[in-house]
Formats: C-alpha cells, sequence, structure tokens
C-alpha cells in the first residue's frame, strides 16, 4: 500500500511540475491543463461532481466506495492545484478543502482587480533581467 500510495504522490508531483504555473492572467489555460492532467490520473471526480452527503450506517457499499473516491480526488486535486499556483497567488487564495471550490477561488483571483497589481511585477522583472542580461 505505501509503494503505491508513494508512486502517486511522485506521479503527482511530476505531472504538476510539467504543466504551466498559474501567474493571475492565464487561467483559461491552466485550467485546462490541470482539468486534463487530473483527469488522465483519474483524480478529476471532485472537480465534476459534488461532495457525496457523509456516509452513515445504513450507506450501501456503493455509496461509501463513491464517497472514498470523491476524498481522494478532492485531497490530491487540492495538492495538485495548489502545486501549480505561484507562490504569490497561493497565499491570497482563500483557505478551502474542496477542489471544485479551489478552481473558483483562482478563476475569481484571474478576473480581480489586484490581478496585475500581485502577479505581473515579479514576472514582469524577471522578463526584464533576461532581456538586459
Amino acid at each position: 500500500f505505501y509503494v503505491f500510495a508513494a508512486s502517486i504522490l511522485v506521479s503527482l508531483h511530476s505531472q504538476a511540475s510539467s504543466i504551466l504555473k498559474f501567474n493571475g492572467l492565464n487561467f483559461s489555460e491552466w485550467s485546462e491543463q490541470v482539468q486534463f492532467h487530473l483527469g488522465a490520473m483519474d483524480l478529476d471526480l471532485a472537480l465534476s461532481t459534488d461532495k457525496p452527503v457523509a456516509f452513515t450506517d445504513t450507506s450501501s457499499t456503493e455509496q461509501m466506495s463513491f464517497h472514498k473516491a470523491w476524498e481522494r480526488s478532492n485531497r490530491l486535486s487540492l495538492m495538485f492545484m495548489r502545486m501549480t499556483v505561484a507562490n504569490n497567488i497561493n497565499s491570497t487564495i482563500p483557505v478551502t478543502y474542496n477542489a471544485k471550490e479551489f478552481m473558483k477561488s483562482v478563476e475569481n483571483f484571474s478576473q480581480s482587480e489586484s490581478v496585475d497589481k500581485s502577479c505581473n511585477t515579479p514576472y514582469l522583472f524577471g522578463d526584464l533581467r533576461v532581456f538586459f542580461f
């Protein structure tokens, strides 16, 4: 079990490092890449369905399995998305424990007035260093 879990996390990290970081201006590209990679890893359940109701003693085996699958998808999707958002932006996104809500918060951030001020400066200066040196 532990080897399987470790290989999933390594795969998650390598997939996350291969996609475009969200910088405040590229939400549609970032979102498309995130959804593609999560879908390819079969982790997009939390983005495509609402959180299931908590299971009880009377819940069926199918309901319990779906709930566990959704929780796993949600947890790993959140980790994946957080790894692909620039650090200066990650700290401004409201804390949530729901992947769908996190995606919506990132989208809202991309449409906010503060995007130009908080996101572009580090990237702009990074680009200028490349041009001058």
